[in-house]
This record gives structure tokens, C-alpha cells and sequence, in this order.
């Protein structure tokens, strides 16, 4: 399939309402992008970001930041919650993302991505063959951020159809 690549393993709505503990029993690393995933746009951690990776790590799992910002967005960030960071990754080339997974010494049946571009997160994040997981938008304040989206609804919807009928099925 030519556009297999671009659909998301899972959907969620934010990363803080996954079951960290039972995804604990399968997968040993975390990969994150940052903006619209974790905080809005440009933002600081806050305090549920910094909460949600002292209890991933409490958990026994690494984490990973991969960006295409620049340093200097994301080292404090990465600071603030404690983990390692990828800056100026280049997604969705696989680079980055193989980088994060040597560094947590994890391979790509035992990591997950998450992130909320279809076109850069998931696709790159498939590509390395992790177990991509496309979160909700978190800020679309932004007119490029909404044309975005429009133009990956598409891919959303199938992989919302495509994770139905594996739950129906399996």
C-alpha cells in the first residue's frame, strides 16, 4: 500500500490519558515530539508534563525527545522533565528517531512515538518501525497548524477505521 507509512498505529486524544503501566509490559522507550504534543506551541513543560515523565521513568521506561526545533527550545524542555533530547532531527527522515532508540538502547518493536503531525511524526516514526501513536493537535490557534490538518484528516480517518477493525477482529 503506497500511503501505508502515513497512518498512525493509534489514535489518542493526549498523551496523559494513555495506561502507562500496562504499556510499561511491552514497550521500554518513549519517543516525543514536544509542540502541540506535549505542551502548546512554544511552551514551557508544565507541571503535568514533568509528573507524566517522573512516572514513565518510575516505570522502568526511557524517554526521548526528537525535534525539529532548535536547541534552544528544546534542551530547557527536556531539562525541565528530565530525559535526553534530538534537536533539529529532521523528521520524518528515520535519522533522528534511530538515533533516540540506540540512545534508550531500545529497537522498534519495544518503542513508541507519539507525536501530532501525520506528515513528519508518524510518517518518519513508521518508517524507523515504531509503534507510532498520532495525539490530538493540542493548540490550533495557529493558520498553518489548521491547514495541516485539514490536509491530514484523510489519513486520520483511515487509521481511526483501520485500529477499529483490528479491535473488531482480533
Amino acid at each position: 500500500m503506497m500511503f501505508q507509512n502515513f497512518y498512525p498505529n493509534k489514535l489518542i486524544r493526549s498523551v496523559y490519558e494513555l495506561n502507562w503501566e500496562e504499556l510499561s509490559r511491552t514497550y521500554g522507550g518513549v519517543i516525543f515530539d514536544i509542540d502541540n504534543t506535549l505542551v502548546p506551541h512554544g511552551a514551557a513543560a508544565d507541571e503535568a508534563a514533568i509528573q507524566l515523565f517522573a512516572r514513565i521513568h518510575n516505570l522502568g521506561m526511557k524517554t526521548m525527545l526528537v525535534s525539529n526545533n532548535d536547541e534552544a527550545r528544546v534542551k530547557p524542555f527536556a531539562q525541565q522533565v528530565q530525559t535526553d533530547y534530538i534537536y533539529k532531527a529532521g523528521k520524518p527522515k528515520v535519522e533522528g528517531y534511530n538515533k533516540a532508540m540506540a540512545k534508550m538502547g531500545t529497537d522498534p518493536k519495544h518503542t513508541l512515538f507519539i507525536g501530532d503531525q501525520i506528515f513528519t511524526d508518524v510518517f518518519g516514526g513508521n518508517r524507523a518501525g515504531a509503534l507510532t501513536c498520532y495525539v490530538e493537535t493540542l493548540d490550533r490557534r495557529f493558520f498553518w497548524i489548521n491547514v495541516r490538518y485539514q490536509l491530514e484528516r484523510g489519513f486520520i480517518a483511515r487509521g481511526r477505521r483501520r485500529m477499529e477493525a483490528r479491535a473488531h477482529h482480533g
